[in-house]
C-alpha cells in the first residue's frame, strides 16, 4: 500500500496556491530604466527589446503608467554623452548633472517613489571603467573619494537607496560614513556586494555606452568560478554599513544567492541583467519559447533562490501580466 503520495498536493489550483513555497509578487522586483539628456527621446535598446533610453519629458508619463501598475521602486542608469566624460567622473557629481535633475522632479512628481541609483565611475569616466584609471591599473583607494562625493550629490537629489556597483575595496564604509556625516544616515545602501566578471552585460553596455576603452573589469569583479569568495565580499559591506546585498548577474548564480540567504540575516537581492533578458526575448521573438510562463519561471527561481527582490527589466511586462 502507498501511504504518501505527493500527488495529493497538486490535484487543484486551490490546493496548489495553498502549498505554494515561493511567492513572487511585482512588490518584489526593482525596475532599471535607462535616462538620457535631452526632450522627446523614448530610443529602443536594440540587444535589449521592449527597454528604452528616456528622456525625462518622456520618463514621467512611463514611470505614472508603471506605478498604476505597482511598481513603486525604480533604479536610474545615466546615458552621459562623451563629451562629458573624463578621468576622475566629475560629472557624476556636478550642480548641472541631468541625471540628479532628474531625480529631483521625479521625486517632486512622484513622492510615494522609491529610486535607487548607481554609483561607479564608468557611466562618467572616459577610461569606461568603474575605478579610477593610472598609468593602465585601477587604483582602489583613489577611487573612493570620487564614490563618495558621488553618493552624497546622488543622496542630495533624492535618492533613497545608494547602489554602489563599482566592486572597488572599502567603498561602502566611506560612502556610509559621508552619507552619515552630512546628515543622510536614513538614506539606504544597497551593495553590488558580489559582482561577477561577466559575460552577460553587453546590452547594458550599448545602453549607456560604457564599455571599458581599454583592458576589461577582471581586477576588481569577481571570478565566476568562485564561490566561497563570495562570503568574503558580502561579510565585509555588511560590517561597513550595507542595508542589502546584491549578487549579479542572478540565473547563473542561483547558488550564491542561496549561500548568502543562508549566512546573512538582511535582505538579499540579486539582479537580472541586461544579457539574461535579452535571451529570453529573442527566443521569444523566434517563436522558440513561450515568454510570459518563461519569464515568470526565471524570476521564481530567483526568489525560490533567496532574492529578497529582483532587478529586472521584465519587472512592467510581469506587472502588466499580473494585472491582467
Amino acid at each position: 500500500m502507498m501511504y504518501t503520495r505527493p500527488r495529493r498536493n497538486r490535484k487543484n489550483a486551490a490546493i496548489r496556491a495553498m502549498v505554494e513555497e515561493t511567492k513572487l509578487g511585482v512588490e518584489n522586483l526593482i525596475y532599471p530604466m535607462f535616462l538620457v539628456d535631452g526632450k522627446g527621446i523614448k530610443s529602443e535598446v536594440t540587444s535589449l527589446p521592449n527597454n528604452f533610453r528616456w528622456s525625462l519629458d518622456t520618463l514621467l508619463p512611463e514611470v505614472e503608467a508603471c506605478m498604476k501598475l505597482g511598481i513603486y521602486t525604480y533604479d536610474l542608469f545615466p546615458a552621459v554623452d562623451e563629451s562629458l566624460k573624463d578621468k576622475i567622473a566629475s560629472y557624476s557629481y556636478a550642480s548641472d548633472n541631468f541625471y540628479l535633475e532628474a531625480i529631483r522632479t521625479l521625486k517632486q512628481e512622484f513622492p510615494e517613489m522609491t529610486i535607487m541609483s548607481d554609483v561607479a565611475m564608468d557611466p562618467y569616466s572616459s577610461d569606461g571603467h568603474d575605478g579610477l584609471v593610472i598609468n593602465g591599473e585601477i587604483h582602489n583607494d583613489q577611487t573612493l573619494p570620487i564614490l563618495a562625493k558621488m553618493s552624497l550629490a546622488q543622496a542630495q537629489a533624492g535618492v533613497d537607496i545608494i547602489g554602489p556597483s563599482d566592486m572597488m575595496d572599502g567603498r561602502v564604509g566611506l560612502i556610509r560614513e559621508t552619507l552619515d556625516d552630512a546628515g543622510y544616515e536614513n538614506t539606504s545602501i544597497m551593495s553590488y556586494s558580489v559582482k561577477y566578471a561577466s559575460a552577460f552585460y553587453n546590452p547594458f553596455r550599448d545602453a549607456l555606452d560604457s564599455a571599458p576603452k581599454g583592458g576589461d573589469k577582471k581586477t576588481y569583479q569577481m571570478n565566476p568560478a568562485n564561490k566561497r569568495e563570495a562570503l568574503i565580499e558580502a561579510e565585509l559591506d555588511l560590517y561597513e554599513g550595507a542595508d542589502m546585498l546584491m549578487v549579479k548577474p542572478a540565473l547563473c548564480y542561483l547558488d550564491v544567492i542561496h549561500l548568502l540567504k543562508e549566512n546573512f540575516n538582511i535582505p538579499i537581492t540579486a539582479y537580472n541583467v541586461s544579457g539574461e533578458c535579452a535571451m529570453v526575448y529573442a527566443a521569444a521573438q523566434k517563436g522558440w519559447l513561450n515568454y510570459e510562463p518563461v519569464m515568470s519561471e526565471m524570476l521564481l527561481s530567483m526568489r525560490r533562490a533567496g532574492a529578497d527582490a529582483i532587478l529586472t527589466y521584465f519587472a512592467k511586462d510581469f506587472a502588466t501580466m499580473v494585472k491582467r
